[in-house]
């Protein structure tokens, strides 16, 4: 019975930290993939090398709008956010609905994908 409390409270702590869970190898690997062929034409996960978009490198954990060089909308140079998972997640599902005025066109209605993509992103090294 305690045992079944603390596995409870322990999801419970999880769902309500709003930390996600970890990713798998397997999801960082397609979101690579998907990276390459959706995301890499406008974006590097190089430092400091800005394309059409912002360097991705060392996104997670980062306050939206301040890439040094890149070239922002003003509405996401004020966004006010740190990127996280889900921040990711939902810019992802629809840039514009999120952000007014952005420039990113793209988006990735899969649910599945902008994990992946998630996963991949939080799997790379960063320099920040």
């Amino acid at each position: 019975m305690a045992s079944r409390f603390l596995a409870v409270l322990a999801c419970s702590t999880l769902a309500l930290s709003g930390l996600a869970p970890p990713a798998s190898a397997q999801d960082a690997a397609t979101g690579e993939r998907l990276f390459r062929t959706r995301c890499a034409s406008c974006h590097s996960l190089e430092p400091g090398q800005n394309r059409i978009g912002p360097s991705l490198n060392g996104v997670i954990g980062r306050q939206a709008g301040s890439v040094e060089g890149a070239r922002y909308s003003a509405g996401l140079r004020d966004l006010g956010i740190t990127w996280d998972a889900a921040q990711i997640d939902t810019f992802l599902a629809n840039p514009r609905a999120m952000v007014k005025g952005s420039t990113m066109t793209i988006s990735v209605t899969n649910a599945a994908d902008r994990a992946a993509i998630t996963a991949y992103l939080q799997s790379q090294p960063s320099s920040n």
